[in-house]
């Protein structure tokens, strides 16, 4: 057993009564336990929901992880109002997808040219929605709206781009989908009003498919629909009077929260990957691979401590720091930057329902890439909602370790010049590949209580 004790002398506060006396010819120990372990095993999780604005698209095949690929349905979100001083239906050029991603943000071989093509949605996308959806009945293939082909190395890009952080890139669309979608706004302006209304009777959004290639996944954070036009308009105090052309552009239409995005994924595991799960070793694989089922030692330890107990005692502090490693893979995939530990019979209606960590039966952490652990540390309250229930089932002790997304927002500065963040949302791991190996046995559980002792 690897249990600390510290004592410290508790003094009567009235020695004349019996209580008093009795607490003089006791003391308070502080028990710091790291005795118990988790035990595990690796779990399919081929199916999650991927409702996301981090869109993932491609194809890649990287020794050491597998072979992933994964295309895109998605609605927009229309702007309010459009710019229409001026502006008439003829007046309207075109319409291009444009895509911005970070300089970094792909997996794979950046010289590799791969192909995107764009499909109009036939049909309304609805939730929740899979990372398995198959789009299949949902678009039409002879409606082909664009097309393009494109690798990132730096002589590709333009010139404005070469010295940036983020990149971009363009899909031209069909001027008859500009001149549509700016139609419906001036024959109903209300239908821009809302993203429900305008996904089901305006445009019910793109299929995005990666075409060829298995070179590359690329990770776009943004993606909107930028409309062109020009107005006409007089030059103020012209003589003769002329007019002059105003070119106009309108990102009318983006990728947000509030409607749907949704990666449909198909994973093919490596065997090398394959070949560790059936020896034993634990491993979570992302997105919608492998997660980690664990059994919490929680019985064991609250035998432990009641058995230890003679007088009054308090639980302090639980928490558990998983060992996590890193897999030797061609591309560097990393391991998850956030991992969620949650109650396996409660993961489904998590995040169907949208929750957030409860720090009871739900809790997460960030990846600590010096000490390669992921630290769960708020486990107290856990233990003590077990110690309340007359019979503590394996549903009660067994949790899953799988890979999410973290959305925060800053309070803003108090008049210390303080801020504090806090969780706005917690979704399946879908951006981009990653995965990591969990070592039960180096993974530490940390247990510390204060009990009374006896005086004989």
């Amino acid at each position: 057993a690897h249990a600390a004790t510290t004592l410290a002398g508790v003094t009567a506060c009235n020695e004349d009564s019996q209580i008093g006396g009795s607490i003089a010819q006791d003391g308070v120990a502080i028990i710091v336990d790291t005795s118990f372990q988790i035990t595990a095993k690796t779990v399919l999780s081929d199916s999650v929901i991927s409702r996301t604005i981090s869109q993932m698209i491609g194809c890649v095949d990287a020794p050491g992880y597998g072979l992933l690929s994964s295309n895109v349905v998605t609605q927009f979100m229309p702007a309010i109002t459009l710019d229409t001083a001026g502006v008439k239906l003829e007046d309207v050029d075109s319409l291009k997808l444009h895509f911005t991603f970070e300089k970094t943000g792909f997996t794979g071989d950046s010289i590799a040219p791969m192909g995107i093509e764009v499909y109009p949605l036939t049909k309304t996308l609805s939730t929740p929605i899979y990372s398995n959806f198959d789009p299949t009945g949902y678009y039409d293939a002879s409606q082909k709206l664009g097309q393009t082909v494109y690798n990132l190395t730096w002589s590709s890009l333009p010139i404005a781009e070469q010295g940036t952080t983020t990149r971009t890139l363009d899909i031209s669309l069909p001027q008859s989908l500009a001149k549509k979608l700016y139609s419906a706004y001036l024959e109903n302006p209300a239908s821009y009003a809302s993203p429900t209304y305008f996904s089901e009777n305006v445009f019910k959004g793109l299929f995005i498919k990666s075409s060829y290639g298995s070179g590359r996944i690329l990770r776009v954070s943004k993606t909107v629909m930028n409309m062109y036009y020009h107005r006409t308009e007089p030059v103020a105090g012209a003589n003769p009077p002329r007019d002059t052309t105003i070119v106009g552009i309108g990102s009318y239409y983006a990728v947000t929260p509030e409607v749907i995005s949704n990666n449909s994924i198909s994973l093919s595991m490596a065997q090398s990957v394959k070949d560790a799960v059936a020896q034993g070793q634990q491993i979570v694989l992302a997105p919608a691979g492998y997660d980690v089922e664990l059994v919490f030692p929680a019985r064991e330890l609250i035998a432990s401590y009641k058995s230890s107990l003679k007088g009054l005692g308090v639980i302090n502090t639980l928490s558990m720091v998983v060992s996590a490693l890193p897999i030797e893979n061609k591309y560097e995939i990393a391991p998850p930057p956030n991992m969620m530990l949650i109650l396996k019979k409660d993961k489904d209606s998590f995040f169907k329902e949208n929750k957030l960590p409860d720090n009871k039966t739900s809790f997460y952490a960030a990846y600590n890439t010096v000490g390669q652990t992921y630290a769960f540390t708020g486990l107290r309250q856990y233990l003590l909602d077990l110690m309340d229930k007359d019979e503590i089932t394996d549903e009660d002790v067994t949790f899953v370790l799988t890979p999410v997304n973290v959305s925060t927002e800053t309070s803003s500065s108090d008049w210390y010049g303080n801020s504090s963040s806090y969780v706005t949302g917690v979704t399946p791991f879908v951006s981009w590949p990653a995965m990591v190996k969990i070592d039960p046995a180096k993974t530490k559980i940390r247990f510390i209580y204060t009990k009374q002792t006896i005086k004989n």
